[in-house]
């Protein structure tokens, strides 16, 4: 696996591409405790999602991946459904970076929120939705969305909904 360049400008951010899949799926599978999707939905996540997803890479090495989608209803919001970065490109703020380069196409100027789901106990995503709502000047909210025994039958973790915004463009 390839070490993060110390200039963070080497990388490259581009959207991903159905022939992605295959190796979105492993980077998710290295990244635990990362919820792994089918080979299949990862397909489809590059595919039908290309346009709110991001591809970071370093010498053609994916070590990065953001999937997310405008949701039904909601023009204005982009739902980020998992972040998965390398272990050897944490730390680096790269997560942060693919969600700005999703949000600075012109495909979601009308964004003004953002939104996922986060389990309590996930440290390093509660950072990362913290630092950007510093970063758009905006407010975080929390509130629970799907509840361990009622949703997961005790088998996952509740996951809490976290909202950033309306987010300030700059």
């Amino acid at each position: 696996m390839s070490k993060l360049p110390e200039k963070i400008d080497l990388l490259q951010f581009r959207v991903p591409l159905s022939s992605d899949g295959m190796s979105v799926h492993q980077l998710v599978a290295d990244c635990k405790p990362l919820d792994e999707n089918s080979v299949y939905c990862n397909l489809l996540q590059c595919a039908h999602f290309s346009q709110t997803g991001c591809c970071a890479e370093v010498n053609g090495e994916l070590v990065g991946f953001v999937s997310a989608y405008i949701p039904p209803g909601q023009p204005d919001t982009l739902f980020i459904w998992q972040v998965a970065v390398s272990e050897s490109a944490r730390g680096k703020g790269l997560a942060g970076r693919m969600i700005r380069h999703i949000l600075d196409r012109e495909s979601c100027r009308q964004i003004r929120f953002i939104e996922a789901t986060i389990t309590p106990t996930n440290s390093p995503s509660w950072a990362l939705f913290t630092r950007l709502a510093e970063f758009y000047q905006a407010e975080l909210k929390r509130m629970p969305m799907f509840d361990r025994d009622h949703h997961f039958n005790g088998k996952h973790e509740s996951e809490d909904r976290v909202i950033v915004g309306p987010i300030q463009r700059g």
